[in-house]
């Protein structure tokens, strides 16, 4: 695990804003605003995972899931299969790599004529999830509280000042 962080100004005032409403709309609220961030970083997933892939299946299977537990809400991208879909199920394998290991047929089986086993040399790691979280993360967290700041003013009357610039103070 990385221990980069991300700064941004004017947070404080955004969650000031949020503590205002009642926690089913900023659950919602909430809820969108890291979708919108994570489809910064889904497109970036997906433009990083094209190169991996020729059929482009693991390039479809990237995708954005939220949930709320116990009052906590998260957005995640998340590539391979899916509770529905079982393809592709080598977007793991694709992100970190393999070991060298033998592939054995099944029981009373052949891998081909003749044989019932091989030596597999291990396939070198192609992340593109990784990466697109390092090139887009400070974008997607801006992202959100943008959207967050537009709901704020356009559904509920809140006027949320924008971030400070560097140089502002």
């Amino acid at each position: 695990m990385s221990s980069d962080t991300t700064k941004v100004k004017g947070l404080a005032e955004l969650q000031a804003a949020l503590d205002q409403l009642p926690a089913q709309i900023e659950r919602n609220i909430m809820r969108a605003a890291l979708r919108n961030g994570a489809k910064v970083l889904l497109a970036e997933a997906q433009g990083t995972a094209a190169f991996a892939d020729a059929t482009g299946a693991l390039r479809a299977s990237i995708r954005i899931s939220t949930s709320v537990r116990r009052g906590t809400v998260t957005a995640a991208v998340k590539a391979g299969p899916s509770k529905r879909d079982k393809r592709p199920w080598y977007a793991r394998l694709v992100e970190y790599g393999t070991k060298a290991h033998i592939i054995r047929a099944r029981q009373g089986k052949l891998l081909a004529i003749g044989v019932s086993k091989v030596h597999h040399p291990g396939a070198k790691a192609r992340p593109f999830m990784r990466p697109a979280l390092d090139a887009k993360a400070q974008e997607a967290v801006q992202a959100t509280a943008e959207y967050i700041r537009q709901r704020l003013a356009s559904r509920h009357g809140l006027t949320v000042p924008a971030p400070l610039q560097d140089g502002d103070e």
